[in-house]
This record gives structure tokens, C-alpha cells and sequence, in this order.
């Protein structure tokens, strides 16, 4: 009895340790504020900018602790970005004062060298479960941040859909081998795994509360690692700050073992800036500060702080890059016709309906820089301005492709190719936006036949009427005849195969091969002065092009 009732005394103590032990959890002496970005697409200026971000910041900073993390996909997407290879991005988010990021699948948009040296610019720690190089972790999979003895550990997790929607070249080796990858399999389980053993990890370190920063979003196409994928198969995350989508809803869902998860977002471009509470009392809430103003934040509120000062320095940089001459051209490349006019002296557009060199040049470009694709289209009415014989300067290049489509790949059959045709040439001899300039593909055209495409209600492409002759024959890829079974890899920018850009609806549905890999006026000034060397003029002498779109009428 006696050694009963020691036994009983000993397991009372035990007991009663552990209640003082959770009685005497380290809390919060004041709220902390987790501000988060995502998207922001070198929109430096934009929304909030990081002027308003950085004003945010101040004041919050005034009564709460404060933390600043980014969600991806802020170095590229604007002529800053794409001018400085994302170098002046990090300056500025070095003066704003991040404190931890993840990498976007447009990271890596400049090469996967030139991403590895940002990062160690950064004055803030990336990190990642699932971007690995040969299977070896190439970031912490996450960090502890500590306030009053309070543990908060921020996991990130980068979509495995980045090979495909930057450049796939810059994740294999010499030999055409993937070397880096995110953990990409049939069944989502690789990433599930990494995101649970980091919590697990952070949780026996001592963290009270879990962050998945995620840059994963909720597109479909995504699956099956959109972000309620991976709340749903994971358990021990308080809050996801969610990007990839540009999307800004506020979902609390059910993780793996049906407790609630806040999963926040908050667009693209500065446009939001999103955040996350955790109060002295340890509730927790997400919200966004939004500036829905047509004039941004820092303009109309006239905020001079040091992110000001950063963005200005930058622009000047940008400016001062815009002028720089980086190639030339020993031809003139045209979108007018080089001598005629109208009868009141107004130069005449071609570029919207017949083959020039220009167009040439832009369809080799998007060939070129896809890396394996079969064809090319590039819409004339995306090409904006010629470029003069003499010097080019990257402004230059800009004005030519100034609406910031990308370049995308997909796989098509040579019927959709065929129809695609016949819809590029289908207002001819009149103008059209959607005319297609053509590269690996040369084709004839009749306009005196009447188009055999019949438009949907909203004037798309809905099919071919076959009781019609066709305007497009002859059709060949590579030198050989088109084959309407054979599936060809297609380049051209999302606007027009992702988005029915000009009506091209043909293409929906069809495999993505790369999505929104790079801006079109970077595809176009990487081809000029990388694979051409800076000169353009071989091959481009003459004003109407090479003969690929050639007319069998007299029109």
C-alpha cells in the first residue's frame, strides 16, 4: 500500500509539473503582424507600391511586432525586372525589409545561375520544402522567427509546375538532363510529405504556430498541388499565404484532420497587402489592405520614405538602361510599307496583313527561345512599332512588344494548325489583329475564295465549314507537307493559345508544354542580342519577308 501510494504522489507531481509547464507557455507581449506580398510582377510603383508597403510597415511597426514576406514572382514581369535580370527587385525588397521569401515559378525567368546569385544579394533568407537539385534541398525547408519566447516557423513551398512555366532548359544540365525539380509526381504525395515533415521539424523545435508561405494557388491546371491539395493532405498549419493565382480570396478549409486552416491571398501587382494577426491572446485572423484607387498610393499620397527612394533610383536606373545601345540592324525592319502612302501622305500598316520582316524576325524569336518547338505565330497586331537601319536600343526592342504577353508552348494537331491558319488569314484583304506572322511553317493563301470560318456570337473562331474550299493550301512544317494527325509543338505568347487572344479558340484544351515563360519583348531582345549575336540583317534583307505567307491572287 505504501509503495502504491508513492507511486500515486509521484504520477500527481508529474501532472502537476505539466499543467505549470503549459500554464507557463511563453505568449505574446504585443500583436504580431505578418504582412505578406505575392505577384507583385516588378509592379514597383503600382497599387501601394513599395513606397505604401513600406509606410504600412512603419506604422504597424509602432504597436506590433511586424514581419514582411513575399510569396513569389517579384523580380520579373515588367522592363525593370527584365532590364536589370531582377537585380534592381532585390534592392528595393532589400530596403523595404523583408524578412523571408519563397521563389515563384518566374524566379527563375532569368536563368537558374542568375536566380542563385539574387538570392544571396537578399538581406533575406529564401526558402522551400520541394526545390531541389539532384534531390538535395537547395534552400531550408523553413525558419523559426522568436518574439517574447514565442516560436512562429514559416515553411515554404514552391509549385511543381515551374519547369513548364519558366524555361525548362534552365532547370537540366548540358546534356538535357533535369537536374533541379520541386518534387513533381503523379499524386501530389512527394510535396505533401516535405510540407508535413517541415511542420513536424518546426513543431519539435519549440514553434507554436506554422506559416505555409505558398506559391501554389488554386488554378486547376495545378492539380494536385493547388493549395487546398495540400492543406487538405496535411495537418499542424495555423495559416497558408498563398500566391501563383493572382487570386485574393480568404478560404478557411479543413486540413487533413479536419481542423480549420486560414488560407489568404492577395493578388498581383501591389494591389493588396495582405495580413495576418496573431494577437497577445493567441487568436489569429487574416485580412487585406486594399488600394483600389486608379492613381497609386504613392503619387496620390505623395510618400517620401526610403522604399521611395529605392523605386526612384531604380526608374533612373531602368532609364538610363533604356537608352543603351545593345545591337543593330542593317535593315530596316517594317510594319509600314517602305514606300507607298495614302493619298495624304499617311504611311500604310502591313503588318496586320501581309508577311515582313519584322514579323519574321518576332516568329524566329519565339521559335528560337521555346527551344524544341516545331512553329511559331506571332498576331501582327502585337507588333507595335518598325525599327529603323543603325543602332537598337532596348527601348527599342520594348516599343515593339509593349502589352506583356508571354511566351508559351503547347501541343496541337496539324488540323488545329490548319484552322489556325485559316482564321489568320480570314479578313484578308482587309486588316486584321490576329494576322499570324509564321516561323518552322510556310503556307498559301487565296483571298478571292470567301472564308469558310464561321464566328461564334462574340466574332471567335467556332469551326471550319467544310462544305467550304479553304483559303489556306499548301501548308508545310519543316519542309514537309503538314500532317492534320501529327502533333506539333506550338510557340507563341499565352494571349493568344491560352487566353482566345483575336478569336483563337482553336486551341483550347491542348496540352501546355511551357506556360508564360517569359515576356515577349525579353523572347525577342534574348534572340537578338544572344542568338543572333546583336546584328540583325542576314536573312532579313528583304522588307516583305522570306516567302513564308505567300498570296496565289493577284489582290
Amino acid at each position: 500500500m505504501k509503495k502504491l501510494l508513492t507511486l500515486l504522489l509521484a504520477l500527481a507531481m508529474l501532472v502537476s509539473l505539466a499543467v505549470a509547464e503549459e500554464a507557463a507557455a511563453p505568449a505574446l507581449q504585443k500583436n504580431l503582424v505578418i504582412l505578406y506580398t505575392s505577384d507583385v510582377h516588378c509592379g514597383i510603383s503600382q497599387g501601394w507600391g513599395y513606397a505604401g508597403l513600406y509606410a504600412i510597415k512603419e506604422s504597424l511597426s509602432a504597436d506590433n511586432y511586424v514581419l514582411l514576406v513575399d510569396d513569389g514572382d517579384a523580380i520579373q514581369g515588367e522592363p525593370i525586372g527584365t532590364m536589370t535580370k531582377g537585380e534592381a527587385l532585390i534592392d528595393i525588397m532589400n530596403t523595404v525589409g523583408y524578412d523571408i521569401a519563397i521563389p515563384g515559378n518566374h524566379e527563375f525567368d532569368y536563368g537558374m545561375e542568375r536566380f542563385l546569385e539574387l538570392t544571396k544579394k537578399a538581406s533575406f533568407p529564401y526558402i522551400s520544402v520541394n526545390f531541389n537539385k539532384e534531390g538535395e534541398l537547395v534552400f531550408r525547408p523553413y525558419v523559426i522567427k522568436e518574439f517574447d519566447g514565442v516560436k512562429i516557423a514559416f515553411v515554404g513551398v514552391t509549385t511543381p509546375t515551374t519547369p513548364r512555366t519558366s524555361t525548362p532548359r534552365y532547370f537540366k544540365d548540358e546534356n538535357g538532363n533535369y537536374i533541379y525539380g520541386f518534387m513533381q509526381d503523379e499524386n501530389g504525395e512527394a510535396v505533401y510529405a516535405a510540407v508535413q515533415k517541415a511542420v513536424d521539424d518546426a513543431r519539435a523545435e519549440g514553434a507554436q504556430y506554422v506559416i505555409l508561405m505558398g506559391h501554389l494557388g488554386d488554378e486547376e491546371e495545378s492539380t494536385p498541388w493547388k493549395y487546398s491539395d495540400v492543406l487538405g493532405n496535411t495537418t499542424g498549419i495555423d495559416v497558408m499565404l498563398d500566391g501563383h493565382s493572382h487570386d485574393t480570396n480568404q478560404v478557411v478549409m479543413k486540413n487533413k484532420d479536419g481542423q480549420d486552416v486560414i488560407r489568404s491571398a492577395c493578388g498581383t501587382k501591389l494591389e493588396n497587402i495582405g495580413a495576418v494577426t496573431i494577437t497577445t491572446d493567441g487568436k489569429i485572423s487574416a485580412e487585406l489592405y486594399t488600394w483600389n484607387q486608379k492613381t497609386a498610393a504613392p503619387k496620390l499620397l505623395g510618400l517620401k520614405n526610403a522604399a521611395g527612394e529605392a523605386v526612384s533610383a531604380a526608374s533612373d536606373v531602368l532609364n538610363a538602361k533604356l537608352q543603351e545601345v545593345v545591337a543593330s540592324t542593317t535593315v530596316d525592319l517594317i510594319i509600314n510599307a517602305p514606300e507607298a502612302t495614302t493619298e495624304d501622305g499617311k504611311p500604310i500598316r502591313v503588318i496586320r496583313r501581309t508577311e515582313t520582316n519584322l514579323g519574321d524576325l518576332c516568329a524566329d524569336a519565339y521559335l528560337d527561345q521555346s527551344g524544341d518547338a516545331d512553329i511559331a505565330f506571332v498576331n501582327g497586331g502585337g507588333i507595335r512599332v518598325a525599327i529603323k537601319k543603325g543602332d537598337i536600343t532596348l527601348n527599342d526592342i520594348l516599343k515593339v512588344h509593349p502589352f506583356g504577353n508571354s511566351l508559351t508552348v503547347i501541343e496541337a494537331t496539324g488540323q488545329q494548325v490548319l484552322d489556325a491558319l485559316e482564321w489568320s488569314v480570314h479578313s484578308l484583304p482587309g486588316e486584321f489583329g490576329g494576322f499570324d506572322h509564321v516561323a518552322g511553317l510556310t503556307f498559301e493563301y487565296d483571298s478571292t475564295i470567301p472564308s469558310p470560318c464561321v464566328q461564334d456570337d462574340n466574332q471567335m473562331f467556332d469551326h471550319v465549314d467544310e462544305t467550304m474550299e479553304r483559303r489556306v493550301r499548301n501548308v508545310m512544317v519543316g519542309g514537309e507537307p503538314i500532317d492534320p494527325e501529327k502533333i506539333y509543338k506550338i510557340a507563341s505568347h499565352d494571349y493568344q493559345l491560352l487566353e482566345n487572344g483575336d478569336g483563337y479558340t482553336m486551341f483550347a484544351g491542348c496540352n501546355v508544354l511551357q506556360q508564360s515563360v517569359k515576356l515577349d519583348n525579353q523572347v525577342l531582345i534574348d534572340y537578338i542580342t544572344g542568338t543572333l549575336g546583336g546584328v540583325v540583317g542576314e536573312g532579313y534583307e528583304e522588307p516583305y519577308g522570306q516567302g513564308r505567307i505567300v498570296s496565289v491572287n493577284a489582290e
